[in-house]
C-alpha cells in the first residue's frame, strides 16, 4: 500500500497538481490550475482506502478518526516533497483530501505580501491573527513570518500544529514544533503546556473553540508574541468571530482583553491572474491602532471598516483596496475582481479615481503616536 499511495502522490507532482481526492468508489481525482481531471487508468481498488489508513495511522489516530469522524495529518515522500492530508467519512465511506504543500518555506516578497508586513516579525508581544478561508495561504504566510524571526531573532518558538505542514530547522531561534494527537491531545492543552516551556513566540495552529481561544488571549497578555489563525473572510468579521463564541456577560471582559493584546490581524484569499497561470494573495490588513482598540473595548465593530478605509497611514489596507490596485496594475482582471469584492461598489468607485498609488499593497511608516504599541525588539 505504501507503494501504492506513493506513486500517486508522485502523479500529482507531475501533473502539478495543487491537491489530489481519494475515495472508496471513485479513481483518483486530481486538482490542476483550479479545475478537477481524473485519470481513470489509475485502478484504484475499493479494498484500497482500509488498507491506506491502517498504513497512514497510529492505534490512537485511528480512535480519534472514529470519534471525530476527521482527522489532519503530513506526510513526507523520500525526496523531501511533503503533503497535508485530511481523512474524513462520505455516505460511511472513508475519504482523503491530500493537499501538496511547498517544498521551501517562502518569504514575504515572493509571496507578494504588503511590505509593511515585515514589520510583524518584529513585535515583541501581543496576538497577531491570520485569517482567510481553506487554501488561501494563511499556512505559507505563517510560515514565512516565522522563518523571518528564526533568522533573525534568538528567541524560542513553540508551534501547535494540525498537522505540522513546514519544518523549520532552528537557525538563530530554538523551534519546537507539536503535532495535534502526537505531541499534544488538544490546541487548549498545547498552549496551556507551552506557557511553562519558556517560550518567547507561540505558534496556535487554529483557535477552534472558546477555551483555546480564551488560552490564546491570555497568553498574548503575559507577554508572549502569540499567532494563530480563523477561517473567517475579512479582518472586522475575525474579531466578530472571537466575540461571538462567549456569552454576553463574559464578552465584555472579553472585549478588554483582546483590545489589550491585539496587534495586527491580516486576512487574505488568493485570486486568479490574469493570465490563469497563478494566484495572487489579496490582503486585508488590519492594525491594532488606538481607535481599533478603543471600538473593540466598547463594541461599536462595524465602526472599524470606516477606520480601515482611511488609514493608509497606519498601514490599513481593505480587500476593495488590495483589489484595485491589483486591477491597476494589470495583474488580475475587473471581473474576477468584482467577483472578490465584498462591496463591488467601493471597488468601482476606487478604479475611477485618478490617484490610485494610495491603494498599493505598502504600508507607510506608523505615526508617532502609535509607535508605543508595537515595540520593535533590537535584537
Amino acid at each position: 500500500m505504501k507503494q501504492a499511495f506513493e506513486q500517486l502522490l508522485e502523479k500529482s507532482i507531475q501533473l502539478g497538481a495543487s491537491d489530489l481526492h481519494l475515495s472508496g468508489i471513485e479513481p483518483p481525482y486530481f486538482r490542476c490550475q483550479g479545475a478537477l481531471q481524473v485519470d481513470h487508468q489509475i485502478v484504484w481498488p475499493k479494498d484500497a482506502m482500509q488498507a491506506l489508513l491502517d498504513f497512514l495511522l497510529t492505534e490512537k489516530e485511528t480512535d480519534v478518526l472514529k470519534q471525530d469522524r476527521s482527522l489532519d495529518l503530513a506526510y513526507s515522500l523520500p525526496g523531501g516533497d511533503r503533503f497535508r492530508l485530511n481523512l474524513y467519512h462520505e455516505r460511511e465511506r472513508p475519504a482523503i483530501a491530500i493537499r501538496r504543500l511547498n517544498r521551501s518555506i517562502q518569504d514575504y516578497r515572493s509571496l507578494n505580501l504588503p511590505e509593511g508586513l515585515d514589520r510583524i516579525p518584529e513585535l515583541t508581544s501581543g496576538l497577531v491573527l491570520i485569517a482567510g478561508p481553506t487554501g488561501s495561504g494563511k499556512s505559507t504566510t505563517l510560515a514565512a513570518t516565522i522563518d523571518r524571526i528564526n533568522q533573525t531573532k534568538a528567541h524560542h518558538i513553540i508551534t501547535i500544529e494540525d498537522p505540522i505542514e513546514q519544518l523549520h530547522r532552528s537557525h538563530r531561534s530554538l523551534i519546537h514544533q507539536r503535532q495535534l494527537h502526537r505531541d499534544v491531545p488538544t490546541f487548549f492543552q498545547g498552549v496551556k503546556d507551552a506557557l511553562r516551556e519558556d517560550p518567547d513566540i507561540l505558534l496556535v495552529g487554529e483557535m477552534r473553540d472558546p477555551e483555546t481561544m480564551k488560552a490564546t488571549i491570555t497568553a498574548a497578555e503575559t507577554g508572549h508574541l502569540v499567532f494563530s489563525t480563523l477561517h473567517t473572510g475579512d479582518a472586522v468579521g475575525t474579531v466578530n468571530r472571537i466575540l461571538g463564541g462567549f456569552s454576553v456577560e463574559e464578552q465584555r471582559m472579553l472585549r478588554h482583553q483582546l483590545s489589550m493584546a491585539l496587534r495586527a490581524v491580516v486576512a487574505q484569499i488568493l485570486v486568479p491572474t490574469k493570465d490563469k497561470g497563478r494566484r495572487l494573495p489579496i490582503v486585508e490588513v488590519l492594525w491594532a491602532t488606538k481607535a481599533v482598540c478603543n471600538h473593540i473595548r466598547s463594541g461599536r465593530l462595524e465602526q472599524i471598516y470606516s477606520i480601515m478605509e482611511s488609514g493608509a497611514q497606519q498601514g490599513m489596507i481593505t480587500r476593495e483596496q488590495s483589489l484595485a490596485a491589483h486591477v491597476h496594475h494589470g495583474l488580475i482582471d475587473l471581473d474576477e475582481a468584482l467577483r472578490f469584492a465584498r462591496d463591488p461598489k467601493t471597488l468601482t468607485n476606487l478604479l475611477q479615481l485618478k490617484g490610485t498609488k494610495g491603494w498599493q499593497a505598502e504600508t507607510p511608516a506608523m505615526e508617532a503616536d502609535e509607535a508605543v504599541r508595537f515595540t520593535v525588539n533590537p535584537s
